[in-house]
């Protein structure tokens, strides 16, 4: 799986995409609300470490989660 954190500008907020090994589109959410999708994909528990890595990930760049 992977996440990419896209900057958003005016009054646009900073998404998170989390695609898969295809890079199919898996889920898109704001990056200060992360809970209802990522327990839609059976996720909730990795919230820690995901959000942990998001942090820390620069805007623009796809990182690879190991889940």
């Amino acid at each position: 799986m992977y996440v990419i954190k896209v900057k958003g500008i005016a009054k646009i907020p900073d998404y998170v995409q989390l695609r898969d090994e295809k890079f199919t589109l898996l889920a898109y959410f704001r990056v200060d609300r992360p809970d209802k999708s990522l327990d839609k994909l059976g996720l909730g528990d990795k919230l820690p470490y995901i959000m942990d890595i998001i942090k820390d990930l620069p805007f623009g760049q796809i990182a690879k989660l190991d889940i």
